[in-house]
Formats: C-alpha cells, sequence, structure tokens
C-alpha cells in the first residue's frame, strides 16, 4: 500500500481528498502547513506528495524548492489557477505532475497510479542493470544516473524519462508513446508537461558538460542519439 503525504491548508479538502485515497489503496497523511510538511518529510519517507500551489504561510513553489534540496519524492501539484505558467514553473522545479483545481478525484488517483506503477517497475529488477553511453550510466535498479564520478540529481519522473530514452538509443520515441510510458495519460495538444521534463534533464546534464545527446524532432517526438 503507498504512502501519501497531501500539503494543503483547506482543512476540508484534505479531509475529504484522504478519505477518497484511503478507499482506494493509499493511506494518506495531511500536513496543513508547508513548514511542518517539509520537517516530516525530512524525518520519513512516503511514496507519493500531493502539493497545494496557494497557501498563505510558504507557497507551493518554495514548498517544492525545499524539498527538493533533499528529496526526489513523485510529486503532483494541484495548480488552483489552472495558468500555464504556475503548470510550468512548477514543471520546471522538479514537479512530476500537476492538475488543476477543481479536479476529478478519478483523474487524480489514476495520476497517482502512473507514478506509483513507476515504482513498481523498479522494484522488480532483481539484478543490477547499466546503461552507458556518451559518459552517462543508467543503473536501473538503484535508479541512480551517474555522469563521471557526479550523480544526477533527476527527479522520478526525469530519470525515468532518460532511462527510457537511453534504452532506445538511435530511435525515435513519439510524444504519445513517451507520454503514456513517462506520464500515464495519452498527450493532449496544450499539454507541455513532456517537453518541460525533457528540458529540465537537458539542462542537468548541460551543467555536466553533456550538450546535444537528446535530439527533438519536431513534431514527432525525442530521440537519445548514438553518436554525437
Amino acid at each position: 500500500m503507498y504512502h501519501v503525504l497531501i500539503i494543503d491548508d483547506d482543512i476540508a479538502l484534505t479531509q475529504m481528498l484522504a478519505e477518497y485515497l484511503q478507499q482506494n489503496g493509499f493511506t494518506a497523511d495531511i500536513e496543513n502547513s508547508p513548514v511542518s510538511a517539509i520537517a516530516k518529510l525530512r524525518e520519513q519517507s512516503v511514496d507519493v506528495v500531493l502539493l497545494d500551489v496557494m497557501m498563505p504561510e510558504l507557497d507551493g513553489f518554495e514548498t517544492l524548492k525545499q524539498i527538493r534540496t533533499f528529496s526526489v519524492v513523485p510529486v503532483i501539484m494541484l495548480t488552483a489557477k489552472g495558468e500555464d505558467y504556475d503548470r510550468i514553473l512548477g514543471l520546471e522545479l522538479g514537479a512530476d505532475d500537476y492538475l488543476a483545481k477543481p479536479f476529478n478525484h478519478r483523474e487524480l488517483l489514476a495520476r497517482m497510479k502512473a507514478l506509483t506503477r513507476r515504482l513498481d517497475e523498479l522494484s522488480s529488477f532483481n539484478q543490477v542493470q547499466h546503461l552507458d553511453f556518451h559518459g552517462i550510466k543508467i543503473e536501473e535498479a538503484s535508479q541512480r544516473a551517474m555522469v563521471g564520478a557526479h550523480e544526477l540529481d533527476l527527479t522520478n519522473t526525469e530519470f525515468q524519462l532518460l532511462m527510457l530514452l537511453m534504452r532506445h538509443v538511435g530511435h525515435l520515441l513519439s510524444k504519445e508513446k513517451l507520454s503514456e510510458d513517462i506520464l500515464g495519460r495519452r498527450l493532449s495538444a496544450f499539454d507541455r508537461s513532456l517537453d518541460m521534463h525533457v528540458s529540465n534533464v537537458r539542462k542537468k546534464l548541460s551543467q555536466q558538460g553533456i550538450e546535444n545527446v537528446i535530439k527533438t524532432m519536431r513534431g514527432s517526438g525525442y530521440i537519445f542519439k548514438s553518436e554525437v
């Protein structure tokens, strides 16, 4: 059973949401204070975080920034405005997914299951498997990506994306396939989540001196190049 932490100052909403998730196979804790939530995450591990953006004490973006200094726990941001700026900023800061309020509880459940399904797939490896291209090494079982002696600070979603591209080195992966495999949903016309995750991976590789290994095929998808 997966453990969810809900971080939102709306007491009524969080209680209702926790009850719904508990009825659908999750255990759920609530923190109405983001400061308390950060302290809790430092002391104990959870499998998924649901993080509201609009909170008076500390907004969701700053909360996410602080969480990402010590944890790669999958985070779904709940954006009250539903504006592109909020969504893009959240993804740039390391969110794995987002959902605009008011949201359908079934859709939230589907997105959470997509995240936890990827965790199940990682834990199913019985032996260490490696990928090694262009100085980037992937160790699937331990979910580590290395450039030389430096471990890349990738979120769960970013790691899965890079691993999938490297598994299919030299081959085009469509945005549709990547969206379904990585985000657990069909690609929609105005959803920039996948593009933002690719951008984040490129940025983190660039910081380690690795450039131009992920090629964009405009309108089609992405290729992890066999030669650079």
